[in-house]
């Protein structure tokens, strides 16, 4: 019988296959913690189809228990509820991620002793809606330890006087077969500027096409190419109509992994100009940045959001205020000018934010 260090059980709103950070960050924590030599637990809602999340499930080292999609969705809250409750009352340790999970975390607090662990990730903690955010607040101070994935994100809870609370950057890995597919493709223009994300308001994509009328006066061929599901497409394809600058975008939808990595290798500048929407969406740090670094591509990020720690400015690339058009092309102009500079220093950035390095923190943080 396998002895573990202990018994962990993760509560998140997201988990793999589909894409989505805090489904990134629950994926990666839940899997080195098993290899770590703990017994880890997920806990999360259907977002795929069966077949998918079974063969994506049955290759963990972890052990997931998957929440049906139900109607009305009330009934999948109330088994998440009731799973977490079920799990936690033998567990050592119960890990919150996402807005419910930090509900659920604080009212099992209140019913048994196990420790708790809020993990914070920025729209979660950034509500405009008052009563969201004072019953997001009132979860927070009843969790043992809280984590943060940025500065940024901490801050935003500086006012709460919490028990405890660190700050644990979020990490990026990349499996074999994805580094080692070789997908051929060619992209259009000289810079190719590259956003991965979901087409959005927070994203700032629209942020980089408003900058393109005068970024296209010092760099002519220049092209701003977008991957990730087309949420807000034609509305930012209808911007760039208007703006003249069409003929520069190209919008290709979600791509998967290998499809992904190809274009970060043939990129010349990753970029996210994102910016926090009027419901309190925000950036609470911007991984793909990090996942781009690994490639040796230089990254613009925007200020004023968890960009800021996923950017080591000057090194890894540059941080700029999202509307401020003189320093993006000052940004980019610097980048390819030094771009030895920029690789270099972007792939030792991203060296540091493997996951193999960034666990190190949370099991500091389970045991001590």
């Amino acid at each position: 019988m396998t002895e573990y260090k202990k018994h962990i059980v993760l509560l998140t709103s997201e988990f793999p296959p589909l894409p989505g950070g805090i489904g990134n960050h629950a994926y990666n924590l839940a899997e080195q913690l098993a290899q770590s030599g703990y017994r880890v637990s997920v806990i999360a809602d259907q977002r795929d189809s069966k077949a998918n999340e079974t063969k994506f499930d049955s290759e963990l080292k972890s052990k997931i228990y998957r929440v049906r999609l139900k109607s009305p969705r009330a009934l999948m809250y109330l088994k998440r509820i009731w799973l977490a409750y079920k799990f936690s009352k033998s567990a050592d340790i119960l890990m919150c991620s996402g807005k419910f999970p930090l509900w659920v975390g604080a009212f099992l607090k209140s019913l048994h002793s196990i420790e708790t662990i809020a993990i914070i990730h920025g729209t979660e903690v950034n509500f405009s809606d008052i009563r969201l955010r004072k019953s997001i607040n009132k979860s927070l101070k009843r969790f043992d330890k809280v984590v943060a994935v940025s500065n940024f994100t901490k801050d935003l809870v500086a006012d709460l006087e919490l028990k405890s609370i660190t700050v644990i950057p979020n990490g990026f890995s990349l499996s074999n077969q994805d580094v080692e597919a070789d997908v051929s493709l060619q992209l259009e223009g000289h810079p190719k500027l590259l956003t991965v994300g979901n087409v959005t308001e927070r994203k700032g994509q629209a942020n980089v096409i408003k900058h393109l009328p005068k970024l296209v006066e010092q760099f002519p061929n220049i092209h701003y190419h977008c991957v990730g599901f087309n949420t807000e497409t034609e509305q930012f394809q209808q911007l760039a109509e208007s703006l003249g600058v069409a003929e520069h975008v190209t919008f290709h939808g979600h791509v998967n992994h290998a499809e992904l990595n190809a274009f970060y290798k043939h990129s010349d500048i990753c970029v996210m100009l994102s910016q926090t929407t009027k419901t309190g969406d925000v950036e609470g740090f911007g991984i793909a940045l990090i996942e781009a670094n690994h490639f040796g591509l230089p990254t613009i990020g925007a200020t004023n959001c968890g960009i800021e720690d996923a950017i080591s400015d000057g090194k890894s690339g540059i941080l700029i205020k999202a509307n401020d058009s003189e320093a993006f092309i000052k940004a980019i102009t610097t980048i390819l000018e030094n771009k030895k500079h920029f690789q270099l220093h972007a792939q030792k950035w991203a060296e540091a934010h493997k996951w193999n390095n960034i666990i190190t923190g949370y099991i500091d943080s389970i045991e001590e």
